[in-house]
């Protein structure tokens, strides 16, 4: 499965816009019930104010909060920003750090965030899991499970070391583009003959 995906995809990553891991994790946390093209729009701006915990704390919340009023949720996100840019300043000297627990202290920031952080900043061989991946995990019969977590445990178990720290993107996009919820476009799918999922579209 992953030796097709990698074939089609040598070099998979995130689809947000990021410098460094301190923007990977502000817009990983903006993302949150939003579209990875309208996070990129918000913090396009966001990014060209205030691209460091010491710049985003000096713009303050309103002025956040305006930057990223076209996505979900942006009040409370502008809060968590300006609160987890705090703490980095506070408590990391300003950086990013490369610690599950560390980064999951700070606000906004739950497993998925932390494992997407770990991942594409610091070549962690993490997968957050996310509801494409959820969805893939479940219909290929890669790796299921209930809930995410279940899902997470059983693709670090059954993915191989040599893709993991890419699977997370792989599967991301493969759900994103040619499993989707809705129909799933089994006639290009490179996986589907080796995919468990029943109600496979035939066009």
């Amino acid at each position: 499965m992953f030796a097709r995906l990698k074939a089609g995809n040598p070099a998979p990553t995130t689809e947000l816009e990021f410098s460094d891991a301190y923007t990977l994790l502000v817009a990983v946390v903006l993302s949150a019930q939003a579209t990875d093209v309208g996070v990129n729009k918000a913090t396009k701006g966001l990014f060209a104010a205030a691209d460091t915990p010491q710049k985003m704390v000096a713009l303050g919340e309103d002025t956040i909060r305006h930057y990223i009023k076209t996505i979900g949720l942006y009040r409370n996100k502008a809060k968590n920003v300006l609160a987890l840019s705090q703490t980095l300043i506070d408590q990391h000297d300003g950086d990013v750090p490369r610690d599950r627990e560390a980064l999951e202290a700070l606000p906004g920031v739950g497993r998925k965030t932390a494992n997407v952080v770990l991942n594409t900043a610091f070549g962690e061989p993490t997968i957050a899991v996310d509801t494409h991946i959820f969805r893939v995990s479940n219909r290929t019969g890669l790796a299921p499970g209930k809930d995410v977590r279940a899902v997470e445990d059983n693709l670090l178990r059954v993915v191989p070391e040599a893709y993991k720290v890419d699977a997370h993107h792989w599967l991301i996009l493969h759900g994103r583009y040619v499993c989707k919820a809705r129909k799933p476009d089994c006639a290009a799918c490179v996986i589907a003959d080796i995919c468990v999922f029943d109600e496979k579209t035939l066009a």
